[in-house]
C-alpha cells in the first residue's frame, strides 16, 4: 500500500471516529457550513481562544460599523468584549446565538436615540428590507442592521434634494411641520419688520417638480424689493426702495437713508425728528406748502407779533433747533422801549413774558410793580416812592444795592449810623419769625433801636445830653449841669466811687440818679 493511500485512510478514520471527541458540540444552523476539522481554523487559532478578528472576517457589516464607531457593537459596553461573550457556539443546531429582545432594547446604545415621534413607532416600521441599501443584508428576513441615520433613508425628501440631506437643520423628530428648528436669520435673506409676519407660502410657492408638487425654498429671487413688490412710484425714485422705506411698514419712511435735502425743503434741526405723515398728510408725493412756518405751525403768539397786520416771520426769534432758546437777542430787546440792564439781563424771557401759561409780549407793563411785588406795602410813603418807582432806592444790578439819600428823611445819619447796614434798623421781627422791613413805622428815638442800659433813669430824649453818634462814651456829659456840681475834692473822684453798681428786679446797672445828696449818704 502506497504512502498516499495510507495517509488518506488515516485522515478518514480520524474524521469519522475522532472528530466527535474533539468538537464540544454542534454549531448553530447559521454556522453549520463550518462543521469539520478542516474548517476549525476559520474561527479558531490553534491552541488559543477565538479572536474577534476571526469573527469580523466574515461579519464585515459589523466590522464596518465598529470601524466607523457606529451602531450597538461600537457602544461603550460592547466594543471591549469578546464576541463569544454574547454569541457562544457549539450548543447545538437550534441554539439562539443572537439573544436579542427588541422589547427592552435601549435604542440609544445603537447610536440613534429614539426621540419625538420615533418613540411611538414599532421596530418593524423602520427595520424593513426596503430601507436597507446593502444588497446582501436586504436579503435577510430578520436583521436590525443595514439602516443609516440619514432621514431620507426612511423618509421621502419633500424638498427634492434642493436643501441637502441634513433634515435636522430645520426639523426635529416631533413632527415634520412646522420646521421648528429653522431660523430664517441664518438664510441669505434675513426677515425683518413686517416680513416676519408674512406667511411662508406668500414667498415660497408650491411648484411642480419631478411630476410632484413641492414647496420651493431655494432659488427665490430677492435681490431687489421689486422681486416681490410692485413699484407704486413707477421708477420715479429709482430702484433702491430702502432709500425711503424700511421693512417695518411701507408707510414708515426710513429717514436715515432718505435724503430729504434733495427736495425743495432740507430738513434741519427738529424737522429731522418729525414723522413724515405729520407734514405729508396725504399721498407722500403730493407737494405741500412750506414757504412760511405758519403753513405747518399754529401762530402760537395769537397775533401779538404782527407788523401792519402781517405776522412776523418766526425766524426772527426762533430756529429749527427748537422753540427755545429764542434768537431774539439782548441787542434786539434794547432797541425796544424797555431796555434790559443789570440783573434783568439774566432773567429768562419767561420770567416777564409768560403769564398764566400764556406768552405775552405787548402791553405787559414797564413799571417795576408790573413784574415785582411791592414788598414794602405802606411802609414807604409816596414821597419816596412816587408812582411805585422802585429806582428811588434800588438799581437793576442788585435788589440789595441801595442808593437812598437818608438825609431826605427827618433822621439824618450821623457818626456811627453812617456805617450801619440798612437792615440793622429796618429789618424787624420777633425771634427771626415774621420779619419784614420797617420804614415809616419806625420812630426816631434812640430806644427804638438801642437797649436802655440805664433802665429808665433818663427820659427817652435825654440820650443826646450825654452821648454823640460817634461812640457810647458820655463825652457830652457835664456834671456841673446836674443838681450836684462837683467841687473841690469831688472833682477828682472816679465816677464809680459815687455811682455804684446795683441790682434791682433782677437787673444790674450803674445808678446815676440819686434821690438824696446828703454828705452822710456817701461819708460815714
Amino acid at each position: 500500500m502506497n504512502k498516499f493511500l495510507l495517509c488518506s485512510l488515516l485522515i478518514l478514520l480520524f474524521q469519522i471516529n475522532l472528530y466527535p471527541q474533539l468538537s464540544p458540540g454542534d454549531l448553530t444552523n447559521v454556522h453549520a457550513h463550518l462543521e469539520g476539522l478542516s474548517n476549525c481554523t476559520n474561527c479558531h487559532v490553534l491552541g488559543e481562544q477565538v479572536y474577534n478578528s476571526k469573527c469580523l472576517d466574515c461579519h464585515t457589516d459589523i466590522k464596518n460599523l465598529i470601524n466607523s464607531a457606529r451602531g450597538y457593537h461600537a457602544s461603550y459596553e460592547v466594543k471591549n468584549k469578546n464576541c463569544w461573550n454574547c454569541h457562544s457556539e457549539h450548543h447545538g443546531r437550534n441554539f439562539r446565538i443572537v439573544n436579542f429582545n427588541p422589547d427592552n432594547f435601549n435604542h440609544a446604545k445603537s447610536g440613534f436615540e429614539l426621540e419625538g415621534a420615533h418613540k411611538k413607532l414599532n421596530c418593524e416600521s423602520c427595520h424593513q428590507p426596503k430601507f436597507i441599501k446593502d444588497s446582501e443584508l436586504k436579503k435577510s428576513k430578520a436583521t436590525y442592521l443595514g439602516l443609516t441615520q440619514n432621514c431620507i433613508s426612511c423618509h421621502k425628501d419633500a424638498h427634492q434634494n434642493t436643501l441637502g440631506e441634513n433634515c435636522f437643520n430645520c426639523h426635529n423628530s416631533e413632527k415634520f411641520k412646522p420646521a421648528a428648528k429653522f431660523n430664517h436669520d441664518k438664510a441669505a435673506f434675513v426677515l425683518t419688520g413686517a416680513h416676519t409676519k408674512v406667511n411662508c407660502i406668500q414667498c415660497h410657492p408650491v411648484e411642480k417638480g419631478n411630476e410632484e408638487n413641492f414647496q420651493k425654498f431655494k432659488g427665490i429671487a430677492f435681490a431687489s424689493c421689486a422681486s416681490c413688490h410692485k413699484d407704486v412710484h413707477k421708477g420715479k425714485f429709482g430702484s433702491d426702495c430702502k432709500s425711503c422705506h424700511s421693512t417695518n411698514s411701507f408707510h414708515q419712511i426710513n429717514r436715515t437713508a432718505f435724503d430729504h435735502n434733495k427736495t425743495g425743503f432740507p430738513l434741519i434741526g427738529k424737522h429731522n425728528s418729525v414723522d413724515c405723515n405729520d407734514c405729508h398728510k396725504q399721498n407722500i408725493t403730493v407737494k405741500i406748502k412750506h414757504e412760511k412756518c405758519t403753513d405747518c405751525h399754529e401762530n402760537f403768539h395769537k397775533g401779538e407779533l404782527t407788523e401792519n397786520g402781517i405776522v412776523r416771520d418766526c425766524s426772527q426769534c426762533h430756529s429749527e433747533l427748537g422753540f427755545t432758546p429764542s434768537l431774539f437777542s439782548i441787542e434786539n430787546h434794547n432797541q425796544a422801549k424797555f431796555k434790559l440792564t443789570g440783573s434783568h439781563l439774566a432773567v429768562p424771557c419767561a420770567g416777564c413774558h409768560l403769564k398764566e401759561n400764556e406768552w405775552h409780549f405787548k402791553k405787559i407793563g414797564m413799571e417795576c410793580i408790573d413784574c415785582h411785588n411791592n414788598v414794602h406795602g405802606k411802609e414807604i410813603s409816596l414821597k419816596f416812592m412816587e408812582n411805585n418807582n422802585c429806582s428811588t432806592c434800588h438799581i437793576t444790578e442788585s435788589w440789595f444795592t441801595i442808593s437812598f439819600d437818608h438825609d431826605r428823611t427827618e433822621f439824618s445819619l450821623l457818626g456811627k449810623h453812617k456805617e450801619v447796614k440798612c437792615g440793622n434798623c429796618h429789618y424787624r421781627g420777633d425771634n427771626n419769625l415774621n420779619k419784614q422791613y420797617k420804614f415809616s413805622s419806625l420812630g426816631s428815638s434812640c430806644l427804638g433801636c438801642h437797649n436802655d442800659f440805664h433802665f429808665g433813669q433818663f427820659k427817652n430824649n435825654e440820650c443826646e445830653n450825654c452821648h454823640t453818634f460817634n461812640n457810647w462814651q458820655p463825652s457830652k456829659f457835664d456834671h456841673n449841669k446836674t443838681r450836684f456840681s462837683l467841687e473841690g475834692a469831688h472833682s477828682k473822684l472816679q465816677c464809680v466811687q459815687c455811682h455804684k453798681v446795683v441790682t434791682e428786679n433782677n437787673f444790674t446797672y450803674i445808678k446815676y440818679k440819686m434821690e438824696n445828696f446828703k454828705c452822710a449818704d456817701c461819708h460815714s
